[in-house]
């Protein structure tokens, strides 16, 4: 299919206008293919030539006001529409496919019961595959569904349910103007939770395996929805504007979850079946407030054109964070955006593949879907937060309610929102949203530090640098924390400094006269607070101090800057894995933020994977095993921080007596479950280590025939270090058009070992060669989730890096193709670096 170039939106929408769809679904067939019949309505230019999107399986009929359009119109997955009247009325009717991309109508059979479970994906094109669609943000219309499903079924839609259930049919009532992408359902023998607050209707969905668990935590799910409903409600003007709003927990989704509005979709991984962390319920927390700012960003008020995705992704990620640390038992929200999120737009921002955060050149919908990416989700909630620093939250807020009244139920861009703002603070944002929203990269920031001889601050200086391919300076409105270790043995912060950088007054160099004469702190941190984004370097006195300052300071946000600070000079190859690994070692055992705990764990994981030596990763990991013992053992029994630690120490250990000790239930530490995830946790750990082959992952399936243990198998099978594995492996995941998404991204996460580089480094070779066949064969997020998965990060060699480089060059390239290969092709470039140094 050709993606849709924004010269044809921009065209098509000058020509037409959508008054409505009318769409019936009959799901009773069986097979791998429904039944759809749609009516669209629509004005246009008398005489003109239009297209609407389609993919049926097989075409059963079009008519075009009355009369037969000619099948041959339908060619690319476009029917094109001659002849057009003022007004219009397009009838057709086809056989349309299921998929198993997650993308689509997906169906899924549960292997724990057999049970058939479908839901609706439309996002980013793939309307198309459900029924004939003008598919654009900005062609927006009223929804009416009607679906006849099997009996025993339940479905659930964007529009509210309209009278009883008649012969299985299932009736809607028209929603508001949405943009295609967002119509969604459900359908099958979901599981259902209801409940109601200040007016509006709630529910939860889930698949009957996992009734029980969603009963549990029904109660959490409904406060967290509650508390984040008033809390909008509080800050915007207009209400939830969809009628009722469901939650629909549905398997194999491709992202995190997806804001249609009245019925949001989520993976069903947030349905927790085993113990789980505070910090893993608080992200949960955050993905729901996400979703909700949605109905305001993106579904109230769209994006014209997917350039301003930043108007939908951007604000969802500021607002899910804030939301939930004002209205919900999860007040540490800042924290883990620092430690997490804001770093994952960093390491976005710093590829070659970056891009502005509101990009003026998205040319076609394949494009737009490439820049779902750490820029546009953290990046741009990070530098939301630097603009309530410059503008204030009350201009904020009162510039964002009038972009809703202005645009409601329609589309907006970039010029109508800074429009909105400048007028409610009272400053003109163009030249401020040109250095931050349409120019690409970070800047990095270091204190330059003069003392005098009796250790004082002679000078302090702020010092701004930026990429010498984007040379761009920004202002910044940021703090600076002076520390201090007390005698006490508590590390407390004794002054706090604003700055104001203006790098057209002070080109990159900005004095802090505050500080000429203070004591010279024993830990200066530069953006204390976190209100921008940038790195941030520190001063050599505060570098050497951090082993020592970090294990007692109390401020949970401040310890997160400093551990994220540590971790990008690992990753820039500034600082060598060893000291990482070591800082560890000491620092780790008494942290007392989980979400820290977890992400230091990740991402020293990753590193010590790829950036020591063959020859030195074991020490690296041993330190790190180290690390994860400690912590189990200075962590309470039956806390998170303690099934943290053990969740670190299964991946890092190398002891496979312990590991089966601990499948056997001997010498579990106290307070620790070894339920279902947590057992296959440990036998992929064993099966990477060669202490456990097929049989043992063949018993362990038996005895929780899931879901999610069907994805573990797959995983722990590509994992096996035997040849004939690695190949079933491989032709899996390159080559089976009927493995679901989510079977095929385990078995690529689960194909590449750094412990088994003797049998997948030939590997490398055949990726970049099959590559763009994968991508050719299965398209969409789906395709390029697996191609990400597959590629071959822990081979780090300059040859991985001259394959890369030879496909790059190759004529024809896709897309995709080039985003997957640059991205990984960096990440092999940094460890290559870091090795060298």
């Amino acid at each position: 299919m050709p993606s849709l170039t924004r010269a044809e939106a921009v065209s098509r929408a000058a020509t037409i206008t959508v008054t409505g769809y009318d769409i019936t679904l009959d799901l009773t067939g069986g097979g791998d293919t429904f039944r759809s019949r749609t009516v669209v309505v629509f004005e246009a230019a008398p005489g003109g030539t239009t297209f609407v999107e389609l993919e049926p399986a097989e075409l059963l009929s079009a008519t075009l006001n009355g009369m037969p359009v000619d099948p041959s119109a339908l060619a690319q997955e476009r029917l094109t529409l001659t002849g057009l009247a003022a007004a219009n009325e397009l009838v057709v009717e086809g056989e349309m496919r299921y998929s198993n991309t997650g993308e689509g109508l997906h169906r899924f059979v549960d292997p724990a019961d057999d049970r058939v479970y479908l839901y609706a994906h439309m996002f980013l094109d793939g309307a198309r595959r459900i029924f004939p669609c003008f598919d654009q943000p900005d062609l927006k219309a009223p929804i009416t569904l009607s679906v006849t499903a099997p009996e025993g079924w339940l479905v659930a839609a964007n529009g509210e349910q309209a009278g009883a259930v008649e012969a299985g049919r299932w009736r809607f009532a028209p929603t508001k103007p949405l943009s295609t992408y967002l119509i969604s359902l459900i359908a099958g023998p979901y599981h259902a939770r209801t409940d109601s607050h200040d007016g509006i209707p709630l529910a939860l969905y889930c698949r009957q395996a996992l009734a029980e668990h969603l009963d549990e935590q029904a109660d959490e799910l409904f406060t967290v929805t509650k508390q984040c409903l008033d809390r909008y409600h509080e800050l915007f003007d207009v209400r939830y504007p969809f009628g009722h709003y469901q939650q629909a927990f549905v398997p194999e989704v491709n992202f995190g979850a997806m804001e249609n509005p009245g019925i949001v979709v989520f993976r069903d991984e947030y349905i927790f079946r085993s113990a789980v962390t505070d910090a893993e319920r608080e992200h949960r927390a955050m993905v729901v407030a996400h979703e909700m700012a949605h109905q305001w960003f993106g579904d109230l008020v769209t994006m014209t054109w997917w350039d301003d995705l930043w108007l939908n992704e951007s604000f969802a990620e500021y607002l899910g964070t804030r939301i939930t640390a004002e209205a919900t038992r999860f007040t540490g929200t800042w924290t883990t955006f620092a430690m997490q999120r804001k770093a994952w737009g960093m390491r976005a921002d710093q590829r070659p593949s970056t891009h502005p955060v509101a990009p003026s050149d998205v040319e076609d919908t394949a494009l737009a879907l490439l820049n779902f990416d750490g820029i546009s989700y953290a990046k741009g909630a990070a530098v939301l937060r630097q603009l309530v620093a410059y503008v204030g939250d009350k201009a904020l807020l009162a510039g964002l309610n009038d972009h809703f009244a202005a645009h409601a139920y329609g589309n907006a861009t970039l010029a109508d929102l800074l429009g909105a703002l400048s007028r409610s603070s009272g400053r003109d944002l163009t030249a401020w949203a040109e250095v931050w929203l349409r120019r690409a990269q970070v800047n990095t920031l270091r204190a330059e530090v003069e003392r005098t001889d009796d250790g004082r601050y002679a000078q302090v200086t702020l010092v701004q640098t930026a990429p010498q391919e984007y040379p761009t300076l920004r202002p910044h409105r940021l703090c600076i924390g002076l520390y201090d270790h007390g005698a006490d043995g508590v590390v407390t912060r004794r002054r706090l400094v604003e700055v104001e950088v203006d790098p057209e007054v002070d080109g990159g160099r900005t004095p802090v006269p505050e500080l000429a004469g203070e004591p010279a702190a024993d830990l200066l941190l530069v953006n204390d607070g976190d209100l921008t984004f940038a790195k941030v370097r520190l001063d050599a006195a505060s570098a050497d101090a951090v082993p020592l300052m970090l294990p007692l300071l109390g401020d949970s946000l401040a310890r997160a800057l400093v551990w994220s600070a540590v971790l990008d000079a690992v990753i820039d190859a500034e600082r060598p894995v060893a000291e990482l690994v070591t800082l560890v070692l000491a620092a780790l055992p008494v942290e007392r933020e989980v979400a820290v705990v977890e992400d230091v764990l990740e991402l020293t994981r990753y590193l010590v994977d790829r950036y020591p030596t063959p020859e030195t990763r074991p020490a690296a990991l041993e330190l790190l095993a180290q690390a994860c013992d400690r912590l189990v053992a200075a962590s309470e029994p039956g806390s998170s921080r303690r099934l943290a630690g053990v969740r670190g120490l299964i991946g890092a250990s190398v002891d496979t007596v312990r590991l089966n000790g601990w499948l056997a239930g001997e010498n579990v530490p106290e307070g620790v479950a070894v339920d279902a995830d947590l057992r296959w946790m440990i036998l992929y750990r064993l099966v990477v280590l060669g202490a456990a082959g097929p049989e043992r992952i063949e018993a362990e399936l038996a005895a929780d025939r899931s879901a999610s243990g069907e994805q573990a198998a797959a995983r722990c099978r590509a994992a096996l270090p035997d040849a004939e594995a690695k190949a079933r492996a491989w032709e899996l995941i390159l080559h089976d058009p009927e493995a679901s998404n989510r079977i095929l991204e385990a078995t690529a996460r689960g194909f590449w070992q750094p412990e088994q580089l003797d049998l997948v480094t030939g590997y490398a070779e055949r990726y970049f060669a099959e590559l763009p066949g994968l991508l050719e064969r299965r398209n969409g997020k789906s395709g390029e989730r697996v191609a990400v998965a597959a590629y071959p990060s822990v081979v780090v060699s300059p040859r991985t890096h001259e394959l890369a480089a030879e496909l790059l060059a190759a004529p024809g390239v896709s897309s995709v193709v080039r985003r997957v290969v640059t991205d990984g092709d960096d990440d092999v470039r940094r460890a290559l670096r870091a090795r060298g140094a």
